[in-house]
């Protein structure tokens, strides 16, 4: 008897199939054929789909954190090439070679 392995489906089918379903247009059953899935798995990626579907209206607090971050960082990297060119303009006037 031949193993069968486990079929694993991509976030973007899981949720074009959740779509579907949020839809009402077809029932579980029909859905089932249409995309040859479990009608028991497409109740489970739907009630996932509808649970999680508030967090695509909020904001991440931690992109804003990168934000200030990222500038931060990039006012720094400015300010060190200022002196480091400072420096080698004062070290070519005294002769220093670098």
């Amino acid at each position: 008897m031949k193993k069968q392995t486990r079929r694993k489906f991509s976030p973007a089918f899981k949720a074009k199939v959740a779509l579907e379903a949020v839809k009402n247009q077809l029932t579980l059953a029909e859905l089932a054929q249409k995309f040859e899935v479990n009608p028991v798995m497409i109740s489970k990626w739907k009630a996932e789909f509808l649970e999680n579907l508030s967090a695509t209206f909020e904001r991440s607090e931690s992109t804003d954190h990168q934000d200030q971050d990222t500038e931060k960082l990039y006012a720094a990297i400015g300010q060190l090439k200022v002196e480091n060119e400072f420096l080698k303009k004062s070290c070519k006037k005294l002769g220093i070679e670098i």
